[in-house]
């Protein structure tokens, strides 16, 4: 597998603009898509910003005066603010940012039709968008979007449904609105449709955060089918950490718009820069191997965060399931009644899945730190992973003996135990 350093983001996105350009020369009538994977934490939606931030042209002031990017990450999300009517709390409305270009059709494309065609495979509420117009400006000034949802009241043969107006959604089915909004906009792009005929770029970073893993191959298939239907082709990148909608999309643009060109994206460990490999096959192959070398090298370093034990977690799951144990914890406990391996059961348990994960700061004590380096030791040490990937640190250098002082005997050199691993 080749890999290209890169010392920055900006240096990998122009990378990964000039790879779809040579694909589009080459396949016009296709759109041509990148698809990336890299665990979280590693960069993935800098990434996607600093790919929208190269289509921007700029004038004197700093006034982006032109743009290519059509782009769905975490700042998407940022676009939808809650009104959550804390003075009556009856009427609960979901503000839209008017401001950007992502909402500039919104006065013209029957975009609720769009959306709700979409939102109708994900969820059961209904909603509606109202927006302020002005004439004069041409400019959508206020927006926003109140949702209801079908309820039964009574009882007996007085039951009966009704609609509820005001309704607040929760995260998840906030997160399926935000994602088929963006849907609606994109199959507009592609299209045609006059408002966002600037669009020549779509970056889609993670947009299955808040999913299942049903919901992940239903979004999975359902983005590929708008591209099968394109009436003018984009150039694409969509990024992921998650193994299985990575492999759907392997499948699905293969099968019907063309084999995607595919890579894993990684931080340089010798560098401050990135590493960018190229993933013929359909899934990141022990991805969880990889993640364990990127995870000691963190914890070496007294760099790691409270989210490093939801990735030390999902490397213990892996093991488990590989060796056949019924839980990750047997991966890390010598036996049932291990005092020590049932503490650091609890501290993986805790900070991974736990509510306590929810308010620990992203900064982790040097305690915790000692337990994640302690826990990820133990777990080496007891496992055959191949030591060249979970090398010991240097030992530091020792000082020169003084030259008067007496020789020191030598002791016997130990052999080098076998360090093959599968």
């Amino acid at each position: 597998m080749s890999e290209t350093t890169y010392a920055d983001l900006p240096a990998l996105a122009r990378n990964l603009r000039a790879v779809l350009v040579d694909k589009a020369q080459r396949r016009p009538e296709k759109s041509p898509f990148v698809l990336l994977y890299a665990f979280n934490g590693t960069g993935k939606t800098r990434l996607s910003t600093a790919f929208k931030d190269l289509g921007k042209v700029l004038d004197e002031s700093g006034a982006v005066q032109k743009r290519d990017t059509l782009y769905f990450n975490a700042f998407t999300e940022d676009l939808f603010t809650w009104d959550n009517d804390l003075e009556n709390d009856e009427y609960r409305t979901l503000k839209l940012n008017a401001a950007s270009s992502f909402f500039v059709g919104l006065n013209e494309l029957e975009i609720e039709i769009r959306i709700r065609s979409l939102l109708d495979r994900y969820a059961d509420f209904d909603f509606k968008i109202n927006f302020v117009f002005d004439e004069h400006s041409g400019k959508i000034t206020e927006a926003e979007v109140t949702f209801s949802r079908e309820v039964l009241s009574g009882e007996g043969d007085e039951a009966r449904t009704e609609a509820v107006d005001g309704i607040k959604i929760s995260r998840g089915e906030e997160n399926i609105f935000i994602w088929c909004f963006f849907l609606a906009i994109l199959q507009l792009a592609l299209d045609g449709a006059e408002a966002y005929k600037w669009v020549e770029h779509v970056y889609i970073d993670d947009p299955i955060s808040s999913l299942d893993e049903h919901n992940s191959i239903v979004v999975g298939n359902h983005l590929v089918q708008l591209y099968r239907e394109a009436q003018r082709p984009i150039k694409t990148v969509v990024s992921t950490h998650h193994a299985l909608f990575f492999n759907v999309l392997h499948y699905e643009l293969r099968n019907h718009v063309g084999g995607p060109l595919q890579f894993i994206l990684k931080r340089d460990r010798q560098t401050t820069g990135y590493l960018l490999a190229e993933q013929p096959s359909d899934t990141p192959q022990f991805y969880h191997v990889a993640a364990l070398a990127d995870l000691w090298l963190v914890a070496q370093n007294g760099h790691a965060k409270t989210f490093h034990f939801n990735i030390l977690r999902t490397i213990l799951e892996k093991t488990a399931l590989f060796l056949g144990h019924r839980h990750f914890s047997e991966c890390i406990k010598k036996a049932a009644d291990d005092a020590d391996g049932i503490l650091h059961q609890r501290f993986v348990d805790l900070l991974s899945h736990g509510k306590y994960s929810m308010y620990e700061p992203t900064e982790m004590g040097d305690d915790t730190k000692d337990y994640l380096l302690t826990i990820l030791r133990g777990f080496v040490e007891h496992h055959p992973f191949n030591r060249d990937l979970v090398p010991e640190p240097a030992a530091p250098a020792e000082a020169a003996p003084d030259a008067g002082a007496a020789p020191q005997p030598v002791a016997a050199a130990t052999p080098a135990q076998d360090s093959e691993a599968p």
